[in-house]
């Protein structure tokens, strides 16, 4: 995996208007300062509500490090944004970024590349608040968000679906996807131009793996490499290969899957592939770059030198 370009004058978009701000703010501002460190010149915008082409405009940049995650800054929007300025970007382009920040779309790829889902449907909210549309334990998720923002896991025996999602005070989308709810163990692989970095096993005391547990102290323990057979492990990083393939990926991905080892089980199912993972020193992929020989500074400057546009 080598450079493919060299550039001067980094803008880091950070922040944001999605639910994942917060989260967004804390990738951005580690990879600017590992940025400046590896001799960048660095400037941070936060699109807010402000006019972004202007402010890149102003700051006119050599090339664009896209922190941003979630909602206008990880489906396309932005990227679409930065083709029309002609300004190389990182990570995916337009088309991989929408199909993979939209988790339905994203299964029916998968399931053209013949790899391995559960069965899913895209409902609207206030339906899915009503009754059971699938057997429990199944789980609820919006469409179209990450970090596992208003994610509701359904067990069996409860009596219905989470009632938040038919209120009036419901701020997230109104297409919500109900899956087979996996049991087992969570994994996730970061793929690198193509390659996998290594399988990591994360345990959490909470129910799940919830935002809580993603961004609190505490919350959650990244086990690297994951203590599972080797054989399952090779595997589960060819899936994550694959996923970033199908999905027409650039750049760094992350891909979460479940493997079901319970009850003589020995599966592993594909969850969703993140096109703009967490990048803070202790995030996942970082975390995982380290293991496999490259520093926090060299994964962030990797992946400016890798920028393009028509990703």
């Amino acid at each position: 995996m080598t450079s493919l370009r060299t550039f001067h004058r980094v803008a880091v978009l950070l922040g944001g208007l999605s639910a994942e701000r917060e989260v967004s703010l804390n990738s951005g501002h580690g990879c600017a300062a590992a940025l400046r460190e590896e001799g960048f010149e660095v400037v941070e915008i936060d699109p807010g509500t402000f006019d972004l082409a202007a402010q890149l405009n102003e700051a006119k940049p050599d090339v664009v490090f896209n922190a941003l995650h979630g909602r206008w800054g990880e489906d396309g929007c932005v990227q679409g944004l930065l083709e029309l300025m002609k300004l190389p970007y990182t990570h995916s382009g337009v088309l991989a970024s929408a199909l993979a920040m939209h988790k339905q779309r994203a299964k029916d790829v998968f399931r053209v590349a013949g790899l391995p889902v559960v069965a899913s449907r895209v409902i609207d909210r206030r339906e899915a608040a009503q009754r059971h549309l699938m057997e429990p334990p199944y789980v609820i998720k919006p469409v179209n968000e990450g970090s596992s923002v208003g994610v509701f896991i359904i067990r069996k025996g409860d009596n219905r679906p989470p009632q938040a999602l038919g209120t009036q005070t419901w701020t997230l989308s109104d297409e919500m996807m109900i899956e087979e709810y996996v049991p087992g163990r969570e994994l996730s692989i970061g793929v690198m131009g193509g390659r996998a970095l290594a399988v990591t096993e994360i345990t959490t005391s909470h129910s799940f793996y919830d935002y809580e547990a993603k961004y609190s102290e505490g919350g959650s323990q990244h086990v690297i490499p994951a203590q599972i057979p080797d054989a399952v492990a090779k595997e589960a990083m060819a899936l994550a290969e694959k996923a970033h393939a199908a999905l027409g990926c650039r750049g760094v991905t992350r891909t979460d899957l479940r493997y079901d080892d319970t009850q003589g089980q020995n599966r592993l199912v594909l969850l969703e592939v993140n096109t703009q993972p967490g990048m803070t020193k202790t995030s996942l992929v970082p975390e995982q770059a380290a293991f496999a020989g490259y520093s926090y500074g060299a994964l962030c400057r990797w992946i400016v030198e890798d920028a393009s546009c028509g990703r």
